[in-house]
């Protein structure tokens, strides 16, 4: 039961990057542009952006498989909520800590996976415009941008 538990968590959390790449592509990039324009356009004075709603509304997907677990007793609700959680919580720390800098922490990391990370992001935020984005992944980008 509990290697079934960790696989399970761990599969949702790679997923969540597939999950995390489309919905950046194909939503944030798509119908809800509104809400992810301020996160490459600097159009606000707030630190808190329209584009943090994404993070709000992941943080309720992962509840409603909590609910299931403990409401309809889906056993694997839990698991995957956990690996939601975890996948957010990674997200979280690389993209608005780590890359962003909201934070001020994580400054000197340099190792070929932090730079790689750092340099496809800046590919990505190099357009600034809705369409002809590369880049959407977080953890997992291409190869090219390790070299």
């Amino acid at each position: 039961m509990t290697f079934l538990w960790i696989f399970t968590v761990m599969l949702t959390f790679v997923f969540m990057e597939f999950v995390a790449w489309f919905s950046h592509k194909y939503i944030m990039h798509g119908f809800l542009w509104s809400l992810h324009k301020d996160h490459h356009i600097k159009d606000h004075d707030s630190w808190f952006e329209r584009n943090d709603f994404f993070f709000i509304f992941y943080a309720l997907v992962s509840s409603v498989f909590v609910i299931l677990w403990g409401e309809a007793n889906f056993w694997f609700g839990l698991p995957i909520a956990s690996g939601i959680f975890l996948y957010g919580l990674t997200y979280f720390m690389v993209h608005d800590i780590f890359i962003h800098q909201r934070f001020k922490i994580f400054r000197k990391a340099n190792g070929k996976y932090a730079k790689g990370i750092r340099r496809a992001h800046k590919i990505h935020h190099k357009n600034i415009h809705k369409e002809d984005g590369e880049c959407f992944g977080m953890l997992w980008v291409p190869l090219k941008y390790f070299k």
